[in-house]
């Protein structure tokens, strides 16, 4: 038997491949002899660098010291990849500008920028990259990726004719966009940003209403703070005669989906698109289960997550002899139904019983590979 292990990571507890491994150690109690494959997947949010690098054979995973979100020097993690014919990088913007870092929620939300990523690209445009792949996710920046634009020649100026930082706080007295030391190799770029968020960057569903909050914006701040990007979109788009405030993503990590796509990049499924640097499509080749999961699969599960995707590849590779198998931390009973209409193996959760929250983070590898030895002895008896 081969089996494919291609879930997400459950997140505040196990990583992707922490996950696989748990699964494996149930399986392997009851099929010793079973080949088991670990394709580690992401969204394109945290965990995405980790993913590629663990499936890719010919990932070069890099460190580079650029400014994280408090204007601090730090390393940040990045990959290069083969893509075709072309070196490719892969990026995280997490691993510049995260949300989990304390360094960068260490200063107010109006004071951070996005300007590390920007760096982080530029210097691989320096040693002749021009394809990448950039993870939009688990950000705690809100500037528009003003910060961002900023590393790549954009100067933003005040009423005195001054130039600002390219922070929420810094743009709030902006007058004037100067453009023209834009990097010019940026034409000569293909980016893919990975993400499945479709909000725009302003307004009700912007960036700041909707992700703002969660990032340390105050409840007064976030129609403050949408003003004053609002007003930076206007003032860049029209130094750029080109707009994108509006296209889905823009307000994707704080609106670097926004200035990403200014200056060309394309969205793409953050899901599918990792399936795609993991060669999980390949991996799936002979194939006779494959065994997803994510820390609580509900009804958005079906809008693109990580478990869709892989189920997704699941059904079109291998048709009905390849089963795919939902394993999460939680499921919502109420989307069973619909869950089952795309995993032809069963939908499941590894909580016994009635479990507290903190113990079933701190007991999750153990309950993943309980569960997975019982998934085994049925699949062991069909």
């Amino acid at each position: 038997m081969k089996i494919v292990l291609a879930p997400d990571s459950f997140k505040g507890s196990l990583s992707s491949e922490q996950v696989c491994a748990a699964i494996e150690t149930g399986l392997r109690r009851v099929l010793p002899t079973a080949e088991i494959v670990h394709r580690p997947m992401a969204d394109g949010g945290e965990g995405t660098l980790d993913a590629v690098c663990a499936a890719s054979t010919d990932a070069r995973r890099k460190q580079a010291l650029v400014k994280n979100a408090a204007g601090h020097s730090a390393e940040s993690g990045y990959a290069l990849i083969r893509h075709g014919i072309y070196e490719a990088a892969v990026i995280e913007v997490a691993q510049v500008v995260g949300i989990t870092d304390p360094s960068n929620m260490s200063v107010p939300v109006g004071a951070r920028s996005s300007y590390g990523v920007g760096e982080l690209m530029r210097l691989l445009i320096d040693e002749g990259i021009r394809h990448f792949f950039v993870g939009l996710g688990g950000t705690c920046t809100s500037d528009g990726g003003a910060g961002l634009l900023a590393a790549f020649g954009v100067k933003f100026i005040s009423s005195t004719r001054k130039p600002i930082e390219a922070t929420p706080d810094g743009l709030a007295t902006l007058i004037s966009v100067d453009v023209t030391a834009l990097d010019t190799r940026l034409a000569e770029c293909e980016i893919t940003l990975l993400s499945d968020v479709n909000n725009p960057l302003c307004g009700a569903m912007g960036a700041t209403a909707i992700f703002g909050p969660q990032k340390g914006v105050a409840p007064g701040d976030v129609s403050r703070i949408d003003r004053v990007i609002e007003n930076y979109a206007m003032r860049l788009e029209a130094a750029l005669q080109k707009s994108a405030k509006d296209k889905p993503g823009a307000g994707a990590a704080g609106g670097l989906g926004y200035a990403l796509q200014l200056l060309g990049a394309k969205f793409a499924s953050g899901a599918e698109t990792v399936a795609q640097l993991i060669a999980l499509k390949e991996a799936c080749a002979g194939a006779d289960w494959l065994i997803t999961g994510e820390g609580r699969s509900d009804a958005q599960t079906l809008l693109g997550k990580t478990p869709f995707a892989a189920a997704k590849i699941a059904r079109e590779f291998g048709g009905k002899r390849l089963k795919a198998t939902l394993l999460s931390g939680g499921v919502d009973p109420t989307a069973l139904a619909a869950l089952g209409a795309l995993f032809n193996g069963g939908s499941f959760s590894l909580a016994p019983g009635p479990i507290a929250l903190d113990q079933a983070i701190e007991r999750s590898a153990e309950l993943l590979a309980n569960s997975a030895e019982q998934l085994a002895r049925l699949q062991h008896c069909d």
